[in-house]
């Protein structure tokens, strides 16, 4: 009875440490892996009952083994690489790959180990795009650069591992100091070369705005007394000791008319104002009525010597030769010739 009682003891306990070793959990973002007698596919099909889904499932002790696989999204950090670009600069590039697992049975069966393989293709093609890519494009085309990383990690594991790649970020690029402080150069001529053509913008139209109230001022002489006196009355609001007075124009009008200037001088700031495209004109016009009004000129002989222009001819023909020395007439025909001096040379009186 004692024996009967103990084999029933030791069947029962047997019992509960095998149903405590065929029960197992799958958590929600994981997914079984049954591998019965060490297969998990048979006949090159996947074995029924091989993936358990999320929940309480239960095995074959001694007979299946069960391993779970996260199908969470990890992210991993991928160390900097050092390369030299396309056009010859050395850079230091670190990055992060996001993935997840979409197959678990390929990740368990055809990668030992997947997220150490993920890292190690990562790192590898993070060096083939340095290689392949310039630094312009490392720095200002980010996207390009993260799309081509994520393009050939994805397609190494994907289909073979059963990995998918979400994201392919570039975290750093880090550059020598000499480029650095090449870029920085580059930069300041940049914004200095900016801050020129805006400044030659800005004094180019204040030149015009500056002609254009000349213009309008210069209509009206009391508008440039009114400003005048408006520069006085800034100035003086500073509290300055020194004040500068300018001398108007009109004052020196007023003492050159007191003191009898010009009467055409007068008469012009009488006139009114007028273009240039009038002024031409007037001018043309009395240039053809002085032509119309002139009289007919006769002939060499009939024109009276010019002053000035006459004088160097004459003291060359004195200095010549008597055989030499052309005898013409001078001055105007039939005019009584000059006295001449005890030495032969015309009076000057």
């Amino acid at each position: 009875m004692a024996v009967a009682l103990f084999l029933v003891i030791v069947i029962g306990v047997l019992a509960l440490i095998g149903l405590a070793s065929s029960v197992r959990i799958v958590q929600q973002f994981e997914h079984g892996i049954v591998f019965r007698f060490g297969q998990v596919q048979r006949g090159g099909q996947l074995r029924p009952g091989a993936v358990r889904r999320p929940g309480l499932t239960f095995i074959l002790p001694i007979v299946e083994r069960m391993q779970k696989v996260n199908q969470q999204t990890v992210t991993m950090g991928v160390p900097a690489q050092e390369g030299i670009t396309q056009d010859n600069v050395s850079v230091r590039v670190d990055a992060v790959v996001y993935f997840r697992v979409v197959d678990p049975v390929k990740a368990i069966v055809n990668v030992q180990n997947y997220g150490y393989a993920v890292s190690t293709v990562a790192q590898t093609s993070l060096r083939s795009i340095i290689g392949q890519s310039d630094m312009q494009e490392l720095l200002g085309e980010r996207e390009k650069i993260n799309a081509r990383l994520r393009g050939i990690i994805d397609n190494i594991t994907q289909d073979p591992w059963g990995i998918l790649i979400e994201r392919v970020e570039i975290k750093d690029v880090s550059l020598p100091e000499g480029m650095k402080r090449s870029m920085a150069r580059q930069a300041e001529a940049e914004r200095e070369r900016r801050a020129r053509i805006i400044t030659a913008d800005g004094e180019f139209q204040a030149s015009k705005r500056l002609a254009a109230a000349a213009e309008i001022m210069s209509q009206d002489p009391a508008a440039l007394q009114l400003r005048l006196l408006q520069t006085v009355v800034e100035v003086s609001a500073e509290k300055n000791s020194t004040l500068v007075m300018p001398l108007p124009v009109e004052i020196l009008r007023f003492f050159e008319r007191a003191a009898g200037g010009s009467l055409s001088a007068q008469a012009g700031d009488a006139q009114p104002r007028t273009n240039l495209s009038e002024r031409l004109a007037k001018a043309e016009q009395d240039l053809a009525k002085a032509t119309e009004e002139a009289p007919p000129m006769g002939s060499v002989e009939d024109v009276p010597p010019v002053l000035g222009l006459d004088e160097p001819q004459r003291r060359d023909e004195e200095d010549a030769p008597e055989l030499t020395r052309p005898e013409r007439p001078r001055g105007i025909a039939g005019a009584a010739k000059p006295e001449e001096g005890a030495d032969g040379s015309p009076s000057r009186e």
